[in-house]
């Protein structure tokens, strides 16, 4: 029997993506459909590249090719990704999708090491990816991408200087940490961190970018306010660890960002130095900071929890060597692309669901 390309669609209008609740016809992320007398042909666009359910989908519609046509039909599919965004076009940061502000209520709970390895992870799955360190009194990004001494260059734009971010392991990067001396301290009042923020974001060639991932500093300061008036931010991860303390902290991080003033959608929490596992003992679980902090947090203020990341020896030794474990094919590094794939899979029903981002316009 000769089937046409709308038979295809109509049984793939069986299939739902799982997260978006629709099917992909629908979606429209059906595309390049060819249909052949044994053979059909025909092209998945995913949300993410990082997407943790594309085999499922990839299956579903074979599955629904094979229930509604003709169980003999050879499937082909070319299962590629386009990443969402709910972004206007404005003047700042025009080819960048996605902006995630990476947070935490307190010092030392390794966001920045979390911040570091998302990028990369999401970087190998395929996407663009740029960091921008904004924590501007204490910048770790030069040393956890061993990029420590080098200095982005300068270009001449319509007689406007534009800093070009450096590239490391195919992450583009800016930190103030590249623009001071190491051993020097940045001792500056609140409004110069925040124009050095806002150069950042306005006065750098950021190019085409899925992700754009801002490294926060600990706590609710002046930057995190300078950030959410300057550019509308797709969404917020905080990070914490399991303690009490830690708790606390985060507690304030989320509720600044779900004030109806600043109202940036939370993404999800992410629990950092969750156990403790040593290396020769890899089935142990030793919980040194408390159990399941972060999990309770996220249950109890409604919002998604994105993964565990154990306290592991190697973890901190790739960040002091400027290679961060994502790189490598581990346990450790398989944690970190699971919470690459949780914060897209995040990113994408947010885009779906949810209304535009807005600039937070707040009086002084």
């Amino acid at each position: 029997m000769a089937f046409k390309e709308s038979d295809v669609l109509k049984a793939l209008s069986t299939v739902d993506d799982p997260d978006l609740k629709k099917d992909l016809v629908t979606l429209n992320m059906i595309k390049n459909v060819e249909v052949f007398s044994d053979t059909i042909k025909f092209t998945v666009v995913l949300t993410t590249p990082a997407c943790p359910l594309k085999e499922l989908i990839k299956n579903n519609c074979i599955e629904a090719i094979h229930k509604h046509l003709d169980k003999s039909l050879a499937v082909e599919i070319n299962m590629t990704s386009n990443v969402t965004s709910t972004r206007n076009e404005g003047p700042l940061l025009p080819g960048v999708k996605n902006i995630i502000a990476i947070s935490s209520g307190k010092g030392g709970v390794g966001k920045s090491t979390v911040t570091a390895n998302l990028a990369i992870a999401l970087k190998n799955a395929g996407a663009k990816v740029g960091i921008i360190d904004a924590d501007i009194y204490g910048p770790s990004i030069p040393t956890m991408f061993n990029c420590e001494g080098e200095q982005p260059e300068v270009k001449q734009v319509n007689g406007k200087n534009i800093i070009v971010p450096l590239e490391q392991y195919g992450v583009k990067l800016i930190s103030i940490g590249f623009l001071a001396p190491a051993d020097s301290a940045v001792v500056w009042r609140g409004p110069m961190a925040s124009s050095a923020l806002k150069q950042f974001i306005g006065d750098t060639d950021w190019g085409e970018l899925d992700y754009l991932l801002i490294d926060l500093p600990p706590g609710t300061s002046d930057i995190h306010l300078t950030l959410v008036q300057t550019v509308p931010v797709t969404g917020a991860v905080v990070v914490t660890t399991p303690q009490k303390v830690a708790i606390a902290d985060a507690r304030k991080g989320l509720a600044m960002f779900k004030q109806p003033q600043i109202n940036v959608p939370v993404l999800g929490i992410i629990e950092n130095m969750a156990y403790f596992t040593p290396e020769e003992l890899p089935d142990n679980k030793y919980y040194i900071f408390g159990q399941d902090g972060g999990l309770n947090l996220s249950e109890k203020h409604n919002v998604p929890f994105l993964g565990q990341i154990p306290l592991v020896q190697s973890i901190r030794e790739s960040g002091d060597s400027g290679l961060p474990v994502a790189m490598k094919d581990d346990v450790s590094a398989k944690a970190f692309n699971d919470l690459a794939e949780a914060m897209a899979r995040q990113v994408a029903i947010r885009n779906a669901n949810m209304e535009k981002t807005k600039k937070v316009e707040m009086n002084a």
